[in-house]
């Protein structure tokens, strides 16, 4: 019989026990001393099958690579230290707050009686993400039932945050090692079914994780549907290609309601129709910490239900974007050079049934979302962001995150801008044990930040100070900086060379790298917009 662990090993067990049962399946440590004892006991629960274990030196990348596995349903906690250790998880644990994935975090802390006392390493980090994300604090064991509950919910951040004493390192084995049993999660009642009256010239407007009931509404009223790339929605023959562009010409202003779901964050011409006084606005429940939508909801809903309208609006749709599509592809292939358009033109393309895409913020998925050409129903090709707060935070994390905790499909690919690259190189900073999936990050290198060239930042009239503020031009070396983390790195420099990179996969993670200009974006998406006049 062997004697009771310490108390601190103990805690830490109880509390992998719970996080097992809670449904976590992958755990990524940061390593540190304070919280050595939940490490000894990850690393004994991944010894025994319960779950994965990861280990990333940098907090901020941790954070998003638990993210990443979270969002593909693989349910992730992160494991910090200590101090500013956790400040390091706070993007994260935004994004995954204001986009409704439930990311855990276990932070070590010292025992209370050392708050406020100027201890090495010693803030008060009890409720350090805000009120939005409920925060435990364990010192003497685990209140199971109360924790029990908020682990449950599978679409919300949880803090727990953990007092250790010394000693911090095991003097007992853990002799009861058994996978705890799932806790169910109780079933959500039906949800109200609302009826939509015909009538209206309606769109569906399908933002990020909208899912496939917004297509399923669409295809099932005969209503036109603009879907951004990572709302799940962007299948079938409903979905309008060019929507960004159409809404702003004759079709766009005939729109009488709007029947919105998901997060809608890309555009403004977007933004615009949802503020319109003479649009009637239905909204569908969004995740998140807010239900509150930033635009006048006249109606909200849980669930609609309508029949199918005469398709002369829908059909007017489809030609339109029809005839502005094959404007847009004449235009772009009329080009000397690579643009940031023919590139996610390609990356779209490349991605397989079954596959994977992530995208970065700013421009990359704008680019893609004008590009993208619906893909068919069923086959199980997967696109997501970071829209929560769409930050360029912690993205290569995110995407590593993803790619790795998929239990099925084909290729995974990345569709990134050189700033958001070098914003989470960190992330490919990978122990020589840890696994590496196969992921293939295109990086769109314009040498700054080209979204402020297409904003009132980069008109004319700042053009003295605008590569100061905004353009912000770095000059860093790609190939060195992979090389440096013995990342395989591939430069191309044409359209068929790019098709070749895309197609010629060596496994593991690797980037491929596109040139582009910046300094004709301006004009380049002036001449687009033009092309709507026409369509």
């Amino acid at each position: 019989m062997f004697p009771p662990a310490n108390p601190s090993t103990r805690l830490a067990r109880e509390l992998l026990e719970e996080l097992a049962a809670a449904g976590v399946r992958e755990l990524v440590l940061s390593p540190g001393s304070r919280n050595a004892p939940l490490a000894f006991a990850a690393w004994e629960a991944d010894q025994a099958g319960w779950l994965r274990l990861h280990t990333r030196i940098d907090e901020r990348s941790a954070g998003f690579l638990a993210l990443g596995l979270s969002k593909v349903g693989s349910r992730a906690a992160v494991i910090c230290t200590s101090g500013t250790a956790v400040a390091n998880l706070h993007p994260a644990v935004l994004e995954a707050a204001h986009s409704g994935v439930g990311l855990i975090v276990a932070s070590a802390d010292r025992p209370a009686r050392l708050r406020g006392t100027g201890a090495s390493q010693t803030t008060d980090q009890v409720g350090i993400f805000g009120a939005q994300v409920p925060c435990f604090d364990i010192a003497d064991g685990v209140d199971r039932v109360e924790l029990r509950a908020a682990l449950a919910q599978p679409d919300q951040p949880v803090h727990v945050n953990v007092q250790f004493d010394l000693p911090l390192v095991p003097d007992a084995p853990w002799a009861d090692r058994i996978a705890p049993e799932p806790v169910a999660v109780a079933p959500v009642g039906e949800a109200t079914v609302t009826e939509l009256a015909p009538g209206p010239r309606t769109v569906v407007v399908a933002g990020d994780d909208a899912g496939k009931a917004a297509r399923q509404l669409a295809e099932a009223a005969n209503w036109p549907l603009l879907a951004e790339p990572s709302s799940g929605s962007r299948t079938g023959r409903n979905a309008i290609r060019s929507y960004r562009l159409l809404l702003g010409g004759e079709l766009g202003a005939r729109i009488q309601r709007v029947v919105v779901a998901g997060h809608p964050t890309l555009s403004r011409p977007v933004t615009q129709l949802l503020e319109r006084a003479d649009v009637e606005v239905v909204a569908l429940p969004s995740r998140g910490i807010w239900g509150k939508r930033p635009f006048a909801v006249d109606v909200e809903v849980e669930t609609v239900r309508v029949e199918a309208e005469e398709p002369s609006w829908l059909e007017d749709w489809r030609r339109a974007d029809g005839a502005l599509s094959q404007r847009v592809d004449a235009l772009l292939a009329g080009e000397s050079e690579l643009t940031p358009y023919r590139v996610a033109a390609s990356v779209s393309a490349a991605v397989p049934p079954g596959g994977l895409l992530i995208l970065g913020a700013s421009s990359p998925v704008r680019d893609l979302d004008l590009m993208a050409r619906p893909y068919p129903v069923g086959q199980r090709r997967r696109v997501i962001a970071n829209r929560g707060l769409a930050g360029i935070d912690g993205t290569i994390s995110t995407a590593i995150g993803a790619a790795w905790g998929r239990s099925h499909g084909g290729r995974n690919f990345a569709l990134l801008g050189d700033v958001t690259f070098l914003h989470d190189t960190n992330g490919l900073v990978l122990g020589p044990d840890e696994p590496r999936p196969d992921l293939t990050i295109v990086v769109v290198n314009d040498d700054g930040g080209s979204i402020f060239t297409m904003l009132e930042q980069g008109a004319p009239t700042f053009d003295d100070r605008f590569e100061k503020l905004f353009g912000t031009p770095h000059g860093v070396d790609l190939a060195a900086l992979c090389a440096s983390t013995r990342t395989p790195h591939w430069r191309v420099e044409s359209a068929a060379e790019l098709e070749q990179a895309l197609n010629s996969p060596n496994g593991g993670i690797e980037v491929i790298e596109v040139r582009v200009r910046r300094d004709n974006r301006r004009e380049l998406d002036a001449r687009l917009g033009a092309l709507v006049t026409d369509a």
